[in-house]
């Protein structure tokens, strides 16, 4: 089991959020907690990178939709950033590729 690691970063367009380690069950309210005191104003884009992410369950796609549904309250955006491609792979299947703005 390899933890779940948070880097908090700022970009000219909004936060940066690096990701890191293993997003289930028992991490996903670790990410869900940060995401939920970023104080997201209109017009910005909350960038999740998750080029470190090594696995991600359904509680962990589900708090990628909670990160989601945070930036549309705050009528921000939101960007999935280097998204490993095991997980690139589910997104895909289930069609959330088009939900979400991908980054390579």
């Amino acid at each position: 089991m390899t933890p779940l690691n948070i880097t908090p970063g700022d970009t000219e367009t909004g936060p940066v959020l690096h990701v890191a380690g293993e997003l289930d069950h028992a991490r996903a309210a670790a990410l869900r907690r940060h995401i939920e005191h970023l104080a997201l104003e209109p017009g910005q884009c909350l960038t999740l990178e998750l080029s470190g992410l090594e696995f991600c369950d359904s509680t962990g796609i589900t708090t990628l939709l909670a990160a989601r549904q945070h930036a549309q309250a705050a009528d921000a955006d939101i960007v999935l950033a280097a998204v490993p491609p095991a997980l690139l792979r589910v997104l895909t299947i289930v069609g959330l590729d088009q939900v979400f703005t991908l980054r390579g």
